[in-house]
């Protein structure tokens, strides 16, 4: 509640108290020889006052956040005024004054009759005028969708001044048809979810609202089937923001990721990676990251003994580790502020940690940032991955995962350049009986900072347009839960220098994700538009995960392959590094796509 509305209630509460007792003397004064003194009249109103707004403050009343008087305001001032007596009374006996209990009784019903009658009065002058402001615009017409303690809790919201001139309540759906009929305060229950469209052409519905916090994604997406994609469908905020008289019926419900795939979404047997993994000592880097960070609440499950969370942005360690906390249990978790271009530090972590397993996910992943920055993708994710490797190596780490991505591929930009010469330099690391090195190629992560999902909902709450950069542009898909599971259980079935790739089904339209994700926010394609902004630089129409000499058919687990990588002297690759990287940034960036290129030609060749 404003300061302002805080002091219209102090004062009509005041004037309601004078006037009541004032009315009273007078009353009793007609009835009676007895006469009081004005200034015990006035000491009488006083002590009744201020105990009065004493136990209102007491209660929270300065601190109500809206200007609807209810029940339970009503209950607050009946206390009041009680307490308020009892004070009066205390006083007039302590003064040893003229009294009778008849008196009290009229004090304290005449007062509570004007308090609460100048509140009713007040709210309904408000109200009032709130409604001639809003014959302007005609308040949207809303039918929601429940009838449990949300719907109520939201009809009761609806109810205020406020949202009033906004919403029109046409009433309820509920699919108990015992409920059918019936009435929660004062709205009617019109039907079941399979009537939403008959309802909305009846009674001219301009949204839905979704009252059922508990609903599950498919009962979801079955009453976005029903209703035809005719009118947006909003859901309701959080308890939490109801029970505070926070309402938002524009809130659209986030879209389930793993709705976005066209596919199951893969599990993964975890027998083998719970006895790799249990009680022991686990590194992750770039564990602040989207992917880094699924990664290490993956870990939990499997009760290592330790879980390094490494990281070179303070924050994003500070945030997973203190998210982390909550359900780690026994398991130790460290947090690590380190970067991966710092061999010393590293080799200092691996020593005094001592590691079973490195899963490095550290990288720069934005193409077109490192479009713009190529030597800082060069010294990142070349030169860190090769100290993260190496450092691993010297201190006897049992397994090294490294992420890759399918921009590795034929790449035809900076980033998935790195990525490639990444994949030769890790794997060619292997050696029998010494650390096993292991690559997990995988597609774009929904979800994940970098991915086009975060950027369509923050378009969509805007309301659209929703860009995409080209209409015929193609990827692979999976959720950031997959993506992590299929690292971690890669490290498991690492017998060294692999490169596993999941099977993750047809390559999906960016298009027809978009429209995807409107459809499952609660809108059409009519209200939320979609266009078509232009390539950025580096990016390319299709995708793949294994050029063709790469391919085997070895299947080593269900929905995950083996393909082969070029080994790379690792000596002739720093040595070209160190030449290239003295040159410009345009120059750098040409080379280095080139020499990726070059190496995906030889693995053709060499097995032919």
């Amino acid at each position: 509640m404003s300061k302002r509305n805080c002091m219209i209630n102090i004062s009509l509460d005041a004037v309601g108290i004078i006037i009541a007792h004032l009315l009273t003397f007078i009353y009793l004064a007609q009835i009676s020889n007895v006469t009081l003194a004005n200034t015990f009249r006035l000491q009488r109103i006083l002590v009744f006052m201020a105990v009065y707004l004493v136990v209102m403050g007491l209660q929270g009343f300065t601190k109500k956040r809206d200007t609807q008087f209810t029940i339970k305001d009503v209950f607050k001032v009946v206390l009041a005024m009680v307490a308020a007596t009892a004070g009066e009374l205390l006083f007039v006996l302590l003064t040893g004054a003229y009294h009778h209990m008849a008196s009290l009784v009229l004090f304290f019903g005449m007062t509570l009759l004007l308090t609460l009658g100048l509140r009713v009065l007040n709210q309904k002058i408000h109200e009032t005028l709130l409604t001639r402001d809003s014959e302007i615009s005609e308040p949207t017409r809303l039918l929601v969708i429940g009838s449990g303690n949300a719907a109520e809790m939201l009809l009761a919201e609806m109810n205020k001044p406020n949202n009033k001139k906004k919403y029109h309540i046409c009433g309820l759906v509920d699919d108990d048809r015992q409920l059918h009929g019936g009435t929660i305060l004062g709205y009617s229950i019109l039907g079941t979810t399979r009537d939403i469209p008959h309802l909305i052409d009846q009674h001219n519905i301009q949204r839905l609202i979704l009252a059922i916090p508990s609903l599950t994604d498919l009962d979801y997406h079955r009453i976005l089937e029903n209703t035809g994609q005719k009118i947006p469908l909003a859901t309701i905020p959080s308890m939490d923001e109801l029970a505070n008289g926070a309402l938002n019926v524009a809130k659209f419900r986030p879209v389930p990721i793993q709705e976005l795939l066209d596919r199951p979404e893969i599990e993964l047997d975890t027998t083998a990676t719970e006895e790799l993994l249990f009680g022991k000592t686990v590194l992750v880097t770039g564990a602040g990251g989207s992917i880094g960070s699924e990664i290490c609440r993956t870990l939990l499950k499997f009760k290592p003994k330790r879980l390094l969370l490494l990281g070179h942005g303070e924050n994003s360690i500070y945030l997973i580790h203190q998210e982390l906390l909550k359900t780690c249990g026994d398991i130790e978790l460290i947090p690590v502020i380190a970067d991966v271009q710092d061999k010393k530090r590293l080799l200092e972590i691996m020593f005094q940690y001592k590691p079973t397993v490195v899963y490095h996910a550290a990288a720069h992943k934005h193409v077109p940032m490192m479009e713009y920055n190529p030597k800082e993708a060069v010294k990142n994710n070349i030169y860190g991955t090769r100290n993260v490797a190496e450092a691993a190596k010297q201190t006897n780490v049992e397994r090294f995962v490294m992420l890759s991505t399918d921009k590795a591929v034929r790449p035809t930009n900076i980033m998935g350049a790195t990525k490639r010469i990444c994949e030769m330099l890790v794997t060619s690391l292997n050696e029998p009986g010494k650390t096993k090195f292991c690559v997990v190629r995988f597609g774009n992560v929904l979800g994940s900072r970098g991915s086009v999902v975060p950027l369509f909902t923050k378009q969509i709450q805007a309301g659209g347009p929703l860009t995409v950069t080209d209409f015929r542009m193609v990827r692979y898909f999976m959720t950031i839960p997959e993506a992590s599971r299929l690292v971690i259980h890669a490290g498991t079935l690492a017998k060294g220098g692999e490169i596993f790739v999941l099977d993750m089904g047809d390559p999906v339209k960016i298009y027809d994700l978009a429209q995807r994700m409107i459809k499952l926010s609660g809108y059409s394609t009519d209200e939320i538009k979609i266009i078509e902004s232009g390539i950025r630089p580096g990016e390319k129409l299709y995708e793949e995960f294994l050029i063709d000499k790469e391919r085997v058919s070895k299947q080593v687990f269900d929905k995950i392959f083996l393909g082969k990588i070029t080994h790379a002297n690792p000596d002739e690759v720093l040595n070209f590094l160190n030449v290239v990287m003295s040159s410009d940034e345009t120059t750098v960036k040409e080379k280095i796509i080139d020499y990726a290129v070059k190496s995906a030609a030889f693995q053709d060749r060499q097995s032919v």
